[in-house]
């Protein structure tokens, strides 16, 4: 790979969120689309088409299309369900993967994907792109001169007529957006979260057959607490897509509404300034990071051993929403280390599996042989 020459990318998927990522990668000088591909024939075509992209060679599988360009690395835009499957494949054919957030359809899933990172030695990025904004940054900027995060809260109101599959989910709030709002608050609060209480329910004037709404609590590690309120079906005086939030600290209160420059005041009712750094936004920041990996920076802040805490997160939070108990990472996390070793058919992957001597030393934090694996 030449630090000078565009990173050459197939994306897999070509869906309504495919087609904004054929123009990020469009966007970027440092990119350069060589392959598309997507499971339903005529998908990928027409969705170069309806984008302005220049044509490319398409195919309905990945492996088809690894045997017809020459690439660097792969964009996996696929639904969850089949995240792990094409990331993996990705992997093994020697080519690191920027994969669409929530990392796979669930926390077994993800593991395999972050073990078959380590077992081909290549980047496993998820793509988390609220944290690529000026004004999060900014945020953050603000709480350390608050004297740090104790208390935070998030809320979150929206109605929203999508139609189709999340019309129908069990729990459309939590599964399918406040993976979000649930990755903002590690990020903010810089500690781990140790255990969820959730209540769901479905307002009478839903739209949803499933949970539109819900009331979430979390305990960080060090003893910080997050509220999440959140509703798809609170039409009037509708929040941002990122939320309401405040941040409650020892020497003040920051906020932020999600959309222009947070603020905060001091506990003697001085208000503090903060510049708002220039940063491309959502999944071109995300971009932006993953091929500054490639090219020998810094492990990206979406490193899949990381990420998958947030995902963690939102399974414990319907689990608990289901059991009416609060729920502990650690234990939900244990049961799915144990589900994907039992699952696992790839031997190299499982390998990697049970290499691993706990499975809470390995997830949490970017894998520290990511820098290494980047730099090909």
């Amino acid at each position: 790979m030449n630090n000078q020459q565009p990173i050459r990318i197939i994306q897999v998927g070509a869906g309504g969120m495919g087609r904004a990522w054929l123009g990020a990668i469009g966007r970027s000088p440092d990119a350069d689309l060589v392959g598309l591909v997507d499971i339903v024939p005529g998908a990928a075509e027409a969705a170069l088409e309806a984008t302005g992209t220049p044509p490319v060679p398409t195919a309905t599988a990945l492996p088809e299309l690894l045997h017809r360009v020459e690439a660097d690395a792969v964009v996996n835009v696929t639904i969850p369900e089949a995240h792990a499957e094409v990331s993996i494949t990705a992997l093994f054919a020697g080519l690191p993967v920027l994969c669409e957030k929530p990392a796979a359809e669930n926390t077994a899933a993800a593991l395999s994907m972050a073990a078959a990172a380590e077992a081909s030695g290549r980047l496993m990025m998820i793509s988390q792109s609220r944290r690529y904004y000026g004004n999060v940054l900014a945020l953050r900027e603000l709480i350390t001169r608050i004297g740090g995060a104790g208390f935070v809260e998030c809320s979150f109101y929206k109605a929203p007529h999508f139609g189709g599959f999340r019309d129908q989910m069990a729990y459309p709030l939590l599964i399918d957006m406040a993976i979000h709002q649930f990755d903002l608050s590690r990020l903010l609060v810089d500690s781990d979260p140790v255990s969820i209480f959730c209540e769901s329910f479905n307002p009478a004037w839903s739209w949803y057959a499933g949970d539109a709404a819900a009331q979430v609590s979390t305990v960080f590690a060090d003893g910080t607490r997050f509220a999440f309120t959140g509703s798809w079906c609170s039409p009037g005086l509708e929040t941002s897509w990122n939320g309401d939030w405040r941040i409650s600290g020892p020497d003040g209160t920051a906020r932020w509404d999600g959309d222009h420059a947070p603020t905060a005041e001091t506990a003697d009712g001085r208000p503090l300034q903060v510049d708002v750094p220039d940063l491309p936004p959502e999944i071109n920041g995300s971009l932006a990071e993953f091929i500054a990996a490639l090219r020998g920076g810094p492990v990206p802040d979406g490193e899949v051993h990381s990420n998958i805490v947030s995902l963690l997160m939102i399974e414990a939070a319907v689990r608990s929403a289901r059991s009416g108990q609060r729920e502990t990472l650690a234990g939900f996390l244990q049961e799915a280390y144990q589900a994907a070793l039992r699952s696992e058919q790839r031997p190299e992957v499982r390998a990697a599996l049970a290499g691993w001597s706990s499975v809470h030393e390995v997830i949490g934090r970017p894998y520290h042989g990511a820098a290494s694996q980047a730099a090909l």
